[in-house]
């Protein structure tokens, strides 16, 4: 194990005490059967979306069963083969919106008609596990994207911003503040609690004086400002604890913003670190894409926004195969990383389950249908093809109630889902 774990009663009950000053021990394996029988291994939640599509013939298999024919991205994940399995046949229903691209904005939300007028975009599912799990890690989730985009959102249609400087999101994850810093912190949330407090009261005296439909804004108002006292609580419990410490070295954000291989492993290594010190169990990582041409590929020569919209031109075909088998080869690693780490009776991998795709089934036309998903880990079987109908898709959204009640959630329903179950997961 390679970070203190601080967490449990069993971890702070151990210490080296000596001359004035306490230690916590860290995680060793004498622990581990005490361990393991009071706090089984948590499980997790990663959401990985590519806002450019991946080419479908080269994602997903012509056969469904356990003895498809591996495309040629998916043998960039060969030897990791029984620890996923691919789904075609999904997509949310109604996603046309008022582009191409902005079916992203509802992947884990399943919203209709994104973008057009009247929208309004509901809780994404990642954040509906964060409620769930509340305060049980210092971050209750973390979203991060490669370029700026975010997966995330509150259930009243906000946006969360993505964090996308590694090296920010290493020292927020592993950095601990210095008394005074930490004292700072402290007065710092007690004072927006207050403000909070203020601000609540003034409303509820606003609130006999208006009309019906006022007063159902200003309930969703009130509905924000609890759960912004929520969090602010929660942080504030987390404050004066010690961060876990990780043998790796803090990351240099990647100087050649085009670097797009270099900037995905270092997303990976902090999602890596962030689940298996247990930071959080829930993270939304936005891929993304761009209109450049991205760097030290071979073969790569023109814009990859450009690429997506081949019009079935084999050449840009080929280039843009070029990108996205490199992806893929980059997810390989890191599905190998997590199953390296022990944990418990397992791996991490099995205490993780990886939700990877596009809300994109053919990008070149903007086609929303038919969305390439992979599903990896999560101690589900593995290593087939599902296909659903490619002409009467199942609701994406089926696959989301599942993963939720795997994290503990009491949900029947989620989105735009008709069942609770879908054809293919298995535990």
């Amino acid at each position: 194990m390679s970070y203190v774990a601080t967490k449990t009663s069993l971890n702070r009950r151990t210490f080296l005490k000596g001359t004035g000053a306490t230690v916590a021990l860290p995680f060793l394996s004498a622990m581990a059967p005490a361990f393991a029988k009071a706090t089984p291994a948590p499980k997790r939640f990663v959401a990985m979306n590519g806002g450019l599509g991946f080419h479908a013939p080269h994602f997903i298999p012509t056969d469904a069963g356990a003895n498809y024919k591996t495309p040629l991205y998916l043998q960039k994940l060969e030897k990791h083969r029984q620890d996923f399995t691919v789904f075609s046949g999904l997509s949310h229903p109604n996603s046309n919106g008022a582009s191409g691209h902005t079916s992203e904005l509802t992947w884990l939300t399943s919203a209709p008609h994104p973008g057009l007028a009247g929208f309004k975009n509901t809780i994404s599912i990642d954040q509906l596990m964060a409620k769930h799990i509340g305060p049980a890690t210092r971050f209750p989730s973390l979203t991060v994207g490669a370029r700026g985009q975010s997966l995330s959102w509150t259930a009243n249609g906000v946006q969360i911003p993505a964090q996308t400087h590694p090296a920010k999101i290493f020292r927020q994850l592993f950095f601990n503040g210095t008394e005074k810093e930490v004292a700072e912190e402290i007065k710092d949330l007690e004072r927006g609690r207050s403000i909070l407090d203020t601000v609540l009261n003034d409303a509820k005296t606003l609130n006999l004086t208006l009309g019906a439909r006022d007063r159902e804004k200003l309930d969703e108002y009130f509905t924000s400002v609890r759960e912004l006292e929520v969090r602010l609580q929660q942080k504030k419990q987390w404050a004066n604890r010690p961060k876990p410490k990780v043998n790796y070295k803090e990351p240099q954000d990647v100087a050649d913003r085009n670097d797009i291989l270099a900037k995905q492993r270092l997303m990976y290594d902090l999602i890596l670190l962030a689940l298996q010190t247990d930071s959080t169990r829930v993270i939304a990582f936005s891929i993304g894409g761009m209109n450049a041409v991205p760097s030290n590929i071979p073969g790569v020569r023109t814009d990859w926004h450009m690429l997506s919209h081949h019009g079935r031109d084999e050449n840009k075909i080929e280039e843009l195969a070029r990108i996205e088998a490199a992806e893929f080869e980059v997810l390989g690693e890191f599905l190998s990383k997590l199953k390296s780490v022990k944990e418990g009776n397992g791996r991490l991998l099995d205490h993780t389950a990886i939700l990877f795709g596009s809300n994109l089934g053919n990008a070149s036309s903007h086609s929303w249908r038919n969305l390439p998903i992979l599903l990896a880990g999560g101690g589900y079987k593995h290593g087939h093809h599902v296909a659903h109908d490619p002409d009467n898709n199942t609701p994406f959204a089926n696959l989301f109630v599942p993963l939720a009640q795997r994290m503990g959630l009491e949900i029947e329903k989620f989105g735009s889902s008709t069942k609770s179950t879908i054809r293919g997961l298995e535990s």
